[in-house]
Protein backbone atom coordinates (compact mmCIF):
# COMPACT_ATOMS: atom_id res chain seq x y z
CA UNK A 1 0.00 0.00 0.00
CA UNK A 2 1.38 3.18 -1.01
CA UNK A 3 0.87 5.88 1.76
CA UNK A 4 2.70 8.91 0.82
CA UNK A 5 0.04 11.21 -0.30
CA UNK A 6 -1.56 11.64 -3.71
CA UNK A 7 -0.42 14.68 -5.79
CA UNK A 8 -3.48 16.17 -7.36
CA UNK A 9 -3.40 19.01 -9.50
CA UNK A 10 -6.99 20.84 -9.91
CA UNK A 11 -8.06 21.95 -13.07
CA UNK A 12 -10.72 24.32 -13.28
CA UNK A 13 -10.41 25.68 -9.52
CA UNK A 14 -12.34 29.01 -9.57
CA UNK A 15 -16.06 26.86 -10.11
CA UNK A 16 -18.27 25.85 -7.49
CA UNK A 17 -17.01 21.67 -7.96
CA UNK A 18 -13.11 23.35 -8.34
CA UNK A 19 -13.80 25.21 -4.53
CA UNK A 20 -15.29 22.12 -3.47
CA UNK A 21 -12.46 20.03 -4.19
CA UNK A 22 -9.92 22.62 -2.61
CA UNK A 23 -11.71 22.45 0.58
CA UNK A 24 -12.40 18.67 0.69
CA UNK A 25 -8.89 17.78 -0.39
CA UNK A 26 -7.49 20.00 2.45
CA UNK A 27 -9.41 17.97 4.56
CA UNK A 28 -7.72 14.84 3.81
CA UNK A 29 -4.13 13.92 4.72
CA UNK A 30 -3.75 11.21 1.54
CA UNK A 31 -4.12 13.56 -1.08
CA UNK A 32 -1.68 16.93 -1.06
CA UNK A 33 -3.27 19.96 -3.94
CA UNK A 34 -0.08 20.67 -5.67
CA UNK A 35 -1.66 23.18 -7.92
CA UNK A 36 -4.83 24.88 -8.58
CA UNK A 37 -5.45 26.00 -12.27
CA UNK A 38 -7.88 29.01 -12.81
CA UNK A 39 -9.23 30.60 -16.44
CA UNK A 40 -7.50 33.98 -16.01
CA UNK A 41 -4.35 34.75 -14.18
CA UNK A 42 -4.84 34.87 -10.26
CA UNK A 43 -4.57 38.18 -8.40
CA UNK A 44 -2.90 35.57 -5.41
CA UNK A 45 -0.51 33.06 -6.43
CA UNK A 46 -0.28 31.24 -3.22
CA UNK A 47 -4.09 30.91 -1.62
CA UNK A 48 -4.07 28.79 1.28
CA UNK A 49 -0.88 26.83 0.65
CA UNK A 50 -1.38 25.68 -2.59
CA UNK A 51 0.12 27.69 -5.75
CA UNK A 52 -2.29 29.02 -8.34
CA UNK A 53 -1.91 29.15 -12.53
CA UNK A 54 -3.52 30.87 -14.72
CA UNK A 55 -4.68 28.13 -17.72
CA UNK A 56 -2.54 29.43 -20.15
CA UNK A 57 0.61 28.83 -17.62
CA UNK A 58 -0.19 25.46 -16.70
CA UNK A 59 2.76 24.02 -18.13
CA UNK A 60 4.34 25.62 -15.37
CA UNK A 61 2.43 23.61 -12.51
CA UNK A 62 4.48 21.21 -10.76
CA UNK A 63 4.44 17.55 -10.87
CA UNK A 64 1.05 15.95 -10.30
CA UNK A 65 -0.38 12.13 -10.03
CA UNK A 66 -3.92 13.29 -11.05
CA UNK A 67 -5.76 15.67 -12.59
CA UNK A 68 -8.99 16.41 -11.67
CA UNK A 69 -11.00 18.77 -14.21
CA UNK A 70 -14.60 19.86 -13.21
CA UNK A 71 -13.83 23.04 -16.24
CA UNK A 72 -15.49 23.66 -19.70
CA UNK A 73 -15.15 21.93 -23.42
CA UNK A 74 -12.42 24.66 -24.18
CA UNK A 75 -10.11 23.79 -21.70
CA UNK A 76 -10.60 19.89 -21.93
CA UNK A 77 -7.97 19.33 -24.54
CA UNK A 78 -4.64 21.40 -22.71
CA UNK A 79 -5.67 19.27 -19.38
CA UNK A 80 -5.66 16.11 -20.92
CA UNK A 81 -2.71 16.52 -23.15
CA UNK A 82 -0.84 17.70 -20.30
CA UNK A 83 -1.56 14.51 -18.22
CA UNK A 84 -0.50 12.57 -21.44
CA UNK A 85 3.00 14.26 -21.44
CA UNK A 86 3.39 13.65 -18.10
CA UNK A 87 2.05 10.08 -17.58
CA UNK A 88 -0.68 11.41 -15.37
CA UNK A 89 -3.79 10.16 -14.22
CA UNK A 90 -7.23 12.02 -15.25
CA UNK A 91 -9.93 12.70 -13.30
CA UNK A 92 -12.98 14.80 -15.34
CA UNK A 93 -16.32 15.50 -15.05
CA UNK A 94 -16.64 18.41 -17.84
CA UNK A 95 -19.93 18.05 -19.57
CA UNK A 96 -20.61 19.19 -23.01
CA UNK A 97 -17.41 17.93 -24.95
CA UNK A 98 -17.73 17.15 -28.27
CA UNK A 99 -17.26 13.86 -30.45
CA UNK A 100 -13.91 14.73 -31.30
CA UNK A 101 -13.29 15.18 -27.36
CA UNK A 102 -14.54 12.15 -27.26
CA UNK A 103 -12.43 10.89 -29.29
CA UNK A 104 -9.39 12.01 -28.18
CA UNK A 105 -10.29 10.59 -24.42
CA UNK A 106 -10.48 7.27 -26.15
CA UNK A 107 -7.30 7.75 -27.61
CA UNK A 108 -5.63 8.74 -24.39
CA UNK A 109 -6.86 5.60 -22.20
CA UNK A 110 -4.18 4.02 -24.15
CA UNK A 111 -1.21 6.17 -22.64
CA UNK A 112 -3.04 7.08 -18.62
CA UNK A 113 -5.60 6.36 -16.68
CA UNK A 114 -8.44 8.03 -16.93
CA UNK A 115 -12.23 8.38 -16.15
CA UNK A 116 -14.78 11.10 -17.29
CA UNK A 117 -18.31 10.16 -15.84
CA UNK A 118 -21.31 12.96 -15.96
CA UNK A 119 -21.66 12.27 -12.21
CA UNK A 120 -19.31 11.40 -9.57
CA UNK A 121 -21.91 10.38 -6.95
CA UNK A 122 -21.11 7.08 -5.38
CA UNK A 123 -24.56 6.01 -4.97
CA UNK A 124 -25.27 6.73 -8.52
CA UNK A 125 -22.28 4.63 -9.97
CA UNK A 126 -24.57 1.76 -7.99
CA UNK A 127 -27.73 2.80 -9.53
CA UNK A 128 -25.78 2.33 -13.03
CA UNK A 129 -25.04 -1.47 -12.11
CA UNK A 130 -28.56 -2.25 -10.09
CA UNK A 131 -30.05 -0.08 -13.29
CA UNK A 132 -28.59 -2.50 -15.86
CA UNK A 133 -29.17 -6.06 -14.08
CA UNK A 134 -32.78 -4.77 -13.43
CA UNK A 135 -32.99 -4.48 -17.02
CA UNK A 136 -31.64 -7.63 -17.83
CA UNK A 137 -33.79 -9.45 -15.40
CA UNK A 138 -36.82 -7.71 -16.91
CA UNK A 139 -36.86 -7.96 -20.11
CA UNK A 140 -40.80 -7.17 -21.04
CA UNK A 141 -40.99 -4.49 -18.81
CA UNK A 142 -41.34 -0.89 -19.16
CA UNK A 143 -38.66 1.54 -17.86
CA UNK A 144 -39.05 5.06 -17.22
CA UNK A 145 -36.71 7.54 -16.35
CA UNK A 146 -37.36 10.83 -14.57
CA UNK A 147 -35.04 12.86 -13.40
CA UNK A 148 -35.63 16.88 -11.43
CA UNK A 149 -33.66 19.22 -10.72
CA UNK A 150 -33.42 23.12 -9.74
CA UNK A 151 -34.74 25.97 -12.27
CA UNK A 152 -31.51 27.08 -13.22
CA UNK A 153 -30.32 23.34 -14.95
CA UNK A 154 -30.81 24.27 -18.88
CA UNK A 155 -29.75 20.37 -20.04
CA UNK A 156 -32.47 17.93 -20.03
CA UNK A 157 -32.75 15.33 -19.76
CA UNK A 158 -30.11 15.34 -17.44
CA UNK A 159 -26.74 14.09 -18.11
CA UNK A 160 -26.56 11.28 -15.11
CA UNK A 161 -30.08 10.23 -16.48
CA UNK A 162 -28.85 9.81 -19.92
CA UNK A 163 -26.39 7.53 -18.42
CA UNK A 164 -28.99 5.66 -16.51
CA UNK A 165 -30.60 5.39 -19.60
CA UNK A 166 -27.60 4.15 -21.40
CA UNK A 167 -27.13 1.23 -18.75
CA UNK A 168 -30.70 0.48 -19.09
CA UNK A 169 -29.73 -0.15 -22.70
CA UNK A 170 -27.00 -2.14 -22.09
CA UNK A 171 -29.34 -4.55 -19.99
CA UNK A 172 -31.80 -4.78 -23.31
CA UNK A 173 -34.38 -1.90 -22.01
CA UNK A 174 -35.44 0.67 -23.77
CA UNK A 175 -35.71 3.40 -21.36
CA UNK A 176 -38.74 6.61 -22.12
CA UNK A 177 -37.11 9.81 -20.14
CA UNK A 178 -39.38 12.49 -18.25
CA UNK A 179 -37.93 15.93 -16.49
CA UNK A 180 -38.48 18.41 -13.61
CA UNK A 181 -37.45 21.76 -13.03
CA UNK A 182 -38.39 22.57 -9.35
CA UNK A 183 -36.61 25.17 -6.73
CA UNK A 184 -33.70 24.54 -5.64
CA UNK A 185 -33.21 20.50 -5.95
CA UNK A 186 -29.54 19.79 -6.42
CA UNK A 187 -30.53 16.40 -7.85
CA UNK A 188 -32.91 13.32 -8.20
CA UNK A 189 -33.22 10.29 -10.62
CA UNK A 190 -35.94 7.72 -10.39
CA UNK A 191 -35.50 4.55 -12.79
CA UNK A 192 -38.87 2.61 -13.06
CA UNK A 193 -39.50 -0.90 -14.21
CA UNK A 194 -43.16 -1.45 -14.82
CA UNK A 195 -44.54 -5.08 -15.49
CA UNK A 196 -48.10 -6.37 -15.15
CA UNK A 197 -49.50 -5.36 -11.24
CA UNK A 198 -46.06 -4.49 -10.44
CA UNK A 199 -43.27 -2.20 -10.11
CA UNK A 200 -39.85 -2.15 -9.15
CA UNK A 201 -38.58 2.03 -8.44
CA UNK A 202 -34.77 2.68 -8.32
CA UNK A 203 -34.43 6.25 -6.72
CA UNK A 204 -31.19 8.66 -5.91
CA UNK A 205 -31.70 12.06 -4.34
CA UNK A 206 -28.59 13.95 -3.71
CA UNK A 207 -29.29 16.83 -1.24
CA UNK A 208 -25.47 18.08 -0.96
CA UNK A 209 -23.35 18.81 -4.21
CA UNK A 210 -20.13 17.75 -1.64
CA UNK A 211 -20.83 14.21 -3.20
CA UNK A 212 -19.56 14.96 -6.36
CA UNK A 213 -16.87 16.15 -5.35
CA UNK A 214 -15.91 13.39 -3.03
CA UNK A 215 -16.55 10.98 -5.44
CA UNK A 216 -13.99 12.57 -8.02
CA UNK A 217 -11.26 12.55 -4.63
CA UNK A 218 -12.46 9.15 -4.65
CA UNK A 219 -11.85 7.91 -8.29
CA UNK A 220 -8.51 10.14 -8.34
CA UNK A 221 -7.47 7.83 -5.12
CA UNK A 222 -8.19 4.66 -6.79
CA UNK A 223 -6.70 5.42 -10.38
CA UNK A 224 -3.20 5.52 -8.37
CA UNK A 225 -1.09 2.24 -10.03
CA UNK A 226 -4.00 1.43 -12.43
CA UNK A 227 -2.93 0.26 -15.93
CA UNK A 228 -3.56 2.64 -19.05
CA UNK A 229 -7.10 2.45 -19.61
CA UNK A 230 -10.96 4.03 -19.11
CA UNK A 231 -12.56 3.28 -15.92
CA UNK A 232 -15.95 4.07 -15.06
CA UNK A 233 -16.59 5.39 -11.53
CA UNK A 234 -18.50 2.04 -10.41
CA UNK A 235 -15.05 -0.09 -11.77
CA UNK A 236 -13.09 1.71 -8.90
CA UNK A 237 -15.92 1.80 -6.10
CA UNK A 238 -13.91 -0.82 -4.37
Amino acid sequence: MNNTPLRVLIHGASGRMGKALLRLAAEDESLQVVGAVVGRPPSQRVIDGVPHFAAREMGGAPAFDVAIDFSLPEGFDPILALCVARGAGFVSGTTGISPAQREALAASAGKIPLVWASNFSLGVAVLDELVERAAQALAAWDCDIVESHHTQKKDAPSGTALTLGAAAQRGGAQPHYASLRAGDIVGEHLVQFTGLGERIELVHRATNRDIFARGALHAARRLRGKAPGSYRVRDLLD
